[in-house]
């Protein structure tokens, strides 16, 4: 299958589209790389440079792709950077779907599997949460997720696209040659594994008297091969509409268990300070993942703490400037 792999140099993105190749697909990887890097690029898949905010350039891009389906990993996605500058976050998220929408429908691709996020629900009245919660997000990030799912539903009703759609909190782990490059890096699990292998300043822990276990916050990990193996199950088995599927482990580890895991795998002890709760951190977040591993047999099989943050130790060690080396 020819599949366009929208935000390929990103850290999710180059994963989906190594796993793309190893599974047989023709690649054409469609990014702007202002926050991505062409080096992450599977050097199999055809690179087209071209930023979604410009409709013109990405309807050429997808038309001369001549793709069957369309994997869509392009956005921003850093919270408190939404909430300051909310109209990026509109006008790339929603308004770069729109236009990539509107390339797929213009060029006939009838498969369409969004990389969305469980950010759309906002503060959860219960747990786990289904994917029927209400969706209430709270921040610019997760507004503009929604809206472009709204628009994908749409467009799937209106003009026959096969469409699947994945919410997930948080994504962790490396393969042997992809892992992790963010300027600024804000994710807990490389934070955590960079202050080791930086060897200077300290990791902070936001919260430590929560309504949990052990009083740190709960979120829901999964490891970023098992995230990118259900996108490419959908768009193999996209025949039909698919709809929403929130993708985690349904159990959730907390910050203290991943701080503990951090020392376990690497052997060193991590410098720790305590910090107040962060404003609008509720105490657990957790997905309920039945749908898909229903819909797919999907098992996050390799979505373990050691996994996980054993895979990024390895690749953080192999490639301590990230992909500048």
């Amino acid at each position: 299958m020819r599949v366009i792999v929208t935000g390929g140099g990103g850290y999710i993105g180059s994963i989906a589209v190594e796993r793309l190749v190893k599974a047989g697909h023709n690649v054409t990887v469609i990014d702007n790389f202002a926050r991505g890097h062409p080096a992450s690029v599977h050097p199999s898949a055809t690179i087209v440079e071209c930023d979604l905010r410009h409709g013109a350039a990405t309807s050429t891009a997808v038309r001369c792709a001549q793709a069957d389906a369309v994997m869509h990993f392009a956005a921003l996605t850093l919270v408190p950077e939404s909430v300051r500058e909310p109209g990026a976050y509109f006008e790339t998220n929603t308004g770069g779907g729109l236009h990539l929408l509107e390339a797929a429908r213009k060029a006939g691709i009838t498969r369409f599997v969004l990389s969305s996020t469980a950010s759309v629900y906002g503060e959860p009245e219960s747990l786990p949460i289904h994917e029927d919660a209400p969706k209430r997000p709270i921040n610019p990030y997760g507004q503009s997720k929604w809206m472009t799912e709204q628009m994908l539903s749409t467009y799937a009703d209106r003009y026959g696209i096969n469409h699947a759609i994945f919410r997930y909190f948080n994504v962790a782990g490396a393969t042997k040659d992809r892992g992790e490059d963010h300027d600024p890096e804000t994710h807990l699990i490389p934070v955590a594994l960079k202050t080791l292998l930086d060897g200077s300043g300290q990791f902070t822990i936001f919260g430590t008297d929560y309504d949990t276990e052990d009083g740190t916050a709960v979120r829901d990990y999964v490891h970023v091969i098992d995230l990118v193996d259900a996108h490419i199950a959908a768009i193999e088995q996209l025949d039909q509409p698919l709809g929403a599927m929130n993708l985690g482990t349904a159990s959730g580890f907390s910050v203290q268990q991943i701080v503990d895991a951090v020392e376990r795998v690497t052997g060193q002890s991590l410098p720790i300070t305590y910090g107040p709760r962060r404003e609008g951190d509720p105490a657990a977040l957790i997905a309920d993942s039945s749908k898909a591993r229903e819909t797919f047999e999907w098992s996050p099989g390799n979505s373990t703490l050691d996994q996980m943050i054993g895979s990024a130790w390895e690749w953080f060690q192999a490639n301590p400037r990230g992909y500048k080396d």
